[in-house]
């Protein structure tokens, strides 16, 4: 697998963290090349992992076998079209990490016919503890997903989904998830300051509290309510306020929200594809 040539085309945020952890998984610096427009950009990629930066999109595709889209969305039609011909002259698989960009859409803005693979990962891949989900359509290989989950897992979880519409629920549980959490450890840092703790105590207390319960959940065989049950003795502290959040109905609020987040994912992927399946 590590002898394998990657292109990322983008060297922001997502590439970072994905080059980095395939580094890390043992991967050659040399075998990495990434294509920015912007030159403090690439300065930084080079000094920081040792691969190797072009200016040039078109460039950076010689000698690759994959080729990772790692470009905002409303870009990622000009720079499609921009390199498929080559795409289409070597045959190259692409990744795309671009939110709300689906398989059918990419692939006509590529030529067609050519093997393309949806990811979706969130932020803390940046710190290399993502969740990503994948969808390869029918013209990738065995090989070619087996290298996109190379280079997915190196920041984190990955899984397949066999349908593509489930993205929209991927964009909405786990793409947009972390903002839930940074919402809810906002709002009892802030409780905790109304209870009379200092800014600094409240905020460290949320943050290992948060962090605890996410390394129980996933060292345990339990699920979440089970975990929750374990923590909830009757009749004591936080019963009465688990109690306050059932009244005020939060499941059905957690899953309104859900629902508005994978709507708006939908609508999302209908702009940017142009309405256009054609």
């Amino acid at each position: 697998m590590n002898e394998k040539q990657y292109t990322f085309i983008g060297g922001g945020n997502m590439a970072r963290s994905l080059i980095g952890g395939m580094i890390n998984d043992g991967c050659d610096p040399q075998a990495i090349r990434v294509s920015d427009p912007d030159s403090e950009q690439r300065q930084q990629m080079a000094t920081a992992f040792g691969v190797q930066t072009s200016p040039s999109n078109r460039e950076a595709l010689q000698q690759t076998d994959i080729v990772i889209l790692a470009v905002k969305p409303q870009v990622i039609e000009a720079v499609a079209s921009e390199i498929s011909d080559t795409v289409q002259q070597h045959k190259y698989p692409i990744i795309s990490i671009a939110a709300g960009i689906r398989t059918e859409d990419l692939e006509r803005w590529l030529g067609g016919e050519c093997a393309v693979i949806r990811a979706m990962p969130n932020t803390p891949a940046l710190v290399g503890s993502g969740a990503t989900a994948l969808f390869a359509n029918s013209a990738a290989t065995g090989e070619q997903r087996d290298l996109a989950e190379f280079i997915m897992r190196a920041a984190g979880l990955t899984l397949w989904l066999e349908d593509e519409q489930l993205m929209d629920a991927v964009t909405a549980l786990s793409g947009s998830g972390p903002a839930y959490f940074f919402l809810l450890m906002e709002a009892l840092e802030n409780a905790g300051c109304d209870a009379g703790l200092p800014r600094k105590t409240a905020r460290l207390l949320t943050l290992q509290t948060a962090f605890g319960a996410a390394k129980m959940a996933l060292e345990s065989s339990d699920d979440s309510a089970t975990l929750r049950k374990c923590v909830t003795s009757p009749g004591g502290t936080t019963e009465r306020a688990i109690a306050v959040l059932e009244s005020g109905d939060f499941r059905a609020l957690v899953n309104s929200a859900i629902q508005a987040a994978q709507q708006r994912a939908d609508e999302l992927a209908i702009i940017l594809g142009n309405n256009n399946n054609g």
